[in-house]
This record gives C-alpha cells, structure tokens and sequence, in this order.
C-alpha cells in the first residue's frame, strides 16, 4: 500500500483520539475505507495522542475533547506547540461540552459531532485536511455567546488589521459571523473566487492558520462585537 490517493497525491494521514474503543474503531474504519485517507494511529488518552502525534507525524487529527489523564484540549496544544503541526478537528458532545473558545483558542479548526453519520465524518476530514475551518453556523453562534458572556473591555486592535483593505475588512467580518464563501459573495456581489482570493489575503497578512483563527482574532480585536448583524 503507497499510501497515496487516486489522484496520485499523498493520502492524508489520520490519528483518532478518543477514550471510547466503539468510537475510535468506527471512525477508523469509515475513513479507512475511503480514498485519499490513511489511519496511521489511534490513542485512547490526550497523552498518548500527543506521543503519536510526535511520532507519527499526522496530518490530521481527530481529538475526543473529554478523555482520561489529558483532555483533548490540552493535547491539541502540545501538539500545536511542536511544527510541523496537523490539523485538529474535535469530536464534541456539543450539547455538554463548553470548550468551543477554549478549543479554538487551543489551535483546533473545526468541530464534529460523535454522533456525525459518516458521510459528514468524511467531508469533515477533507475540509479541515484541505486546509480549510470547519465552523458550522451553530458552533459559531456558541462561540458569539462565549464572547457575550465575557465582554472584553477596551481590547487590543492589533495593528496588523491596518493592513488589510477596506474589502478585506468587510470579509473578515463576515467569516467571523459564519458565513461560508458562498454567502460572503452573495452578500457583497462578487464572485466566490474573489471571495477565496480575499480570504487567502486576510489569511497570509494576519499570519494566520485557518477561518477559526480568524473568527477568533475578529472578536478579541473588537473589529467585531457580539450581537452585531449580519
């Protein structure tokens, strides 16, 4: 086995993270079965996933967010600590896990839900492996309501944001409500490729990672405050 996808590319390399045996084994073998994906290694603690992160050198990781001896928080930033880092993506209860802040804080790009069929546990995978955040319009209202109960005061606006166009401004802030780049073309009149063109730009000026980093960034800078429209 190569390991590569039918497109000849490198299949990308999976770790699953997860305290529950049944979750890890049928994660494993839905994207087993898929092709482009590899499952290089599974953990069934936050310290074992950090271990095999740094041996196995993952591209993805899919991180339970509540296991024994280290949360999926925590291990999400070893391993975002030690470059070349992988994707996160975290596997969430949603419902009782209050962690959506802290967890993108942590360096993680998207959340799943453990009880996601496995069609969206594989476009899931591709999106974040792709590069992309995977933040659906429920997770970024949590988020929004993380921030609303925690007003900051006075928060910093870093001067980076100063280099962004009056255009980019307007995207940004429409990444941090959720929009995908469909709807930011939609409501600005523009082409989605322009859309991916200013959201690349926001990106590499801001130096940041993915679309989470930049919801996150667009809150604590003030450039956006909870409970704004859309």
């Amino acid at each position: 086995m190569t390991g590569d996808g039918a497109d000849g590319r490198p299949a990308t390399r999976c770790l699953i993270a997860d305290d529950q045996a049944m979750v890890r084994e049928g994660f494993a073998a839905v994207l087993a079965a898929q092709p482009g994906l590899l499952v290089v290694g599974q953990a069934a603690d936050g310290a074992e996933a950090v271990r095999q992160a740094r041996e196995l050198r993952p591209d993805l990781v899919l991180m339970d967010v509540r296991m024994p001896v280290m949360d999926g928080l925590e291990a999400t930033r070893r391993i975002m600590s030690a470059p070349p880092a992988p994707r996160v993506l975290m596997l969430t209860t949603f419902d009782l896990d209050d962690y959506v802040y802290a967890a993108l804080r942590a360096g993680a790009s998207g959340f799943l839900l453990k009880d996601a069929t496995a069609a969206e546990l594989v476009q899931a995978v591709r999106v974040v492996a792709s590069g992309d955040a995977l933040l659906a319009p429920s997770v970024t209202r949590r988020l929004i309501a993380d921030f609303a109960r925690q007003p900051r005061s006075d928060p910093p606006f870093p001067l980076a944001l100063g280099a962004l166009t009056q255009r980019e401004t307007e995207v940004l802030r429409l990444i941090a409500r959720g929009l995908s780049n469909a709807e930011i073309s939609d409501t600005l009149v523009i082409a989605e490729q322009t859309t991916k063109t200013h959201v690349g730009r926001i990106l590499a000026k801001l130096g940041l990672r993915d679309r989470a980093q930049a919801v996150v960034l667009a809150y604590e800078s003030g450039l956006v405050a909870p409970g704004e429209s859309r």
